[in-house]
């Protein structure tokens, strides 16, 4: 299998391979990691050539103190494939924009200049097809299940469907539709912001500020996910709580 390397120096002395993996994992599916201590240098080998351009996006990012240098010998291209059936889609299929919020909802520190350079990447590159293909057939899938046939979330006011989509999801729920990684989605297209997000993940048209706002919105769902974990755990009764968006960051479970 051929694999899609990025070269990265500055490593800080005190970071390890499982922290580097942790960095790199929100660019997509890694294949291996050589991380050569003595030297504050790894070779990162991805799955796909998208996760490698990702990667490159973060040249001057930090980890554990320390801005990395990140490079590569090769130029990589995205891939595009025709959805899968049932809409599904990886890690390194998701807007650049998207990635990057999910890196600052994580805490780790990304510079505007970062942030500039995901952005151009998805205005030259679009945003993948398997993705707009995701987000959309889930917006409309959430718009039927509330709405009534031929609806979507994102077409209404948010007003006028909140108490629907908690059917939805309560519905969903019981037959375990939305114990998914991906339920973030679902979740915040069917919040007051629903309009605003899709048009983040959707369209290319963004500024840095769109990307504060929708990592704010990802750290916000992680400590509500938190709340009711918690709650959850002292009182079994009840709903079950919507997964921690920070999962989709890893490969392995888009």
């Amino acid at each position: 299998m051929s694999t899609h390397t990025v070269n990265v120096s500055g490593i800080a002395a005190t970071t390890t391979k499982q922290q580097l993996n942790d960095f790199f994992t929100f660019c997509g599916k890694i294949v291996s990691i050589d991380h050569q201590e003595k030297g504050n240098t790894a070779t990162i080998a991805f799955e796909k050539p998208n996760a490698a351009k990702t990667a490159l996006m973060l040249n001057g990012g930090s980890l554990d103190g320390s801005a990395l240098s990140v490079t590569s010998d090769v130029v990589h291209q995205d891939e595009d494939h025709h959805p899968d059936q049932g809409h599904t889609f990886e890690q390194s299929d998701k807007p650049r924009a998207g990635i990057a919020a999910e890196y600052l909802a994580k805490g780790y520190t990304l510079s505007d200049n970062i942030l500039q350079k995901a952005i151009e990447i998805d205005n030259k590159q679009g945003i993948s097809k398997r993705f707009l293909n995701y987000f959309q057939s889930l917006d409309k899938a959430v718009g039927q299940r509330a709405l009534g046939p031929d609806q979507t979330i994102t077409a209404k006011l948010q007003t006028t469907v909140d108490s629907a989509t908690q059917q939805a999801r309560a519905m969903d729920e019981e037959k375990g539709l939305s114990k998914t990684a991906n339920d973030y989605y679902q979740s915040a297209i069917t919040s007051p912001f629903g309009q605003k997000v899709k048009a983040f993940y959707t369209d290319t048209s963004k500024q840095v500020l769109d990307i504060h706002e929708e990592a704010r919105r990802i750290a916000d769902q992680q400590k509500s996910t938190t709340a009711s974990s918690s709650t959850t755990t002292a009182n079994p009764v009840g709903s079950a709580a919507i997964p921690d968006p920070k999962t989709q960051a890893a490969p392995t479970v888009v």
